[in-house]
């Protein structure tokens, strides 16, 4: 299980990388090597696989964002396990493409980790935990449609991540600022795509 440190997030990245096996790995064996019952880490490997040039894969953007919304019904429903249809569970991602994503992504969660800390840890409690959650139940519906506006789903990944980071490291600030861009999402995604 991932400790909530301000290393989490380096921890999910070393934990996922070992769980690499074969040309292709599987949604299941990649929850299955983070532990079905780690939610946050799983919330945040899911959107930065997406934020990462594995989202360059055909498709990553709308199983992320089924996968994620699956997520949080079950957060919300108090689930201690996460449970995944086989449409998503079979889905199977290049190894080669998802090694790239996490040598990508090693720079700027090195950096972030800097900055995390425990603070305003109310923010990661019930009633305001329920703010994010629920946006994020808004914004995943829509990361559908983001496949046919460049960057739009990795944006609204990386928002996803902010909160999950929060999570993990008990940052409530970082969880602030997630909500912040869950809800000026909308807006951007909207200037990327008419303006």
């Amino acid at each position: 299980m991932v400790k909530s440190t301000t290393r989490a997030l380096s921890e999910v990245l070393d934990q996922l990388e070992h769980t690499l096996e074969g040309e292709n790995v599987s949604i299941e064996a990649l929850v299955n090597g983070l532990g079905s019952h780690a939610f946050a880490p799983l919330m945040l490997v899911f959107a930065l696989i997406s934020t990462s040039p594995a989202s360059s894969m055909p498709g990553v953007t709308s199983v992320v964002a089924i996968t994620e919304f699956i997520i949080v019904v079950q957060m919300l429903a108090g689930r201690s396990t996460l449970w995944l249809p086989a449409f998503i569970s079979h889905r199977s991602l290049a190894k080669n493409k998802l090694c790239k994503g996490i040598a990508w992504l090693r720079k700027p969660v090195h950096f972030v980790e800097r900055f995390l800390k425990p603070r305003l840890t109310m923010f990661i409690k019930p009633p305001w935990i329920y703010l994010p959650l629920v946006l994020i139940l808004i914004v995943t519906p829509c990361m559908l449609f983001m496949e046919f506006i460049p960057m739009s789903g990795s944006i609204a990944s990386a928002a996803i991540a902010l909160f999950a980071a929060g999570l993990l490291s008990r940052d409530g600030l970082l969880v602030v600022v997630s909500i912040a861009a869950l809800a000026t999402l909308p807006l951007l995604i909207w200037y990327l795509g008419f303006a």
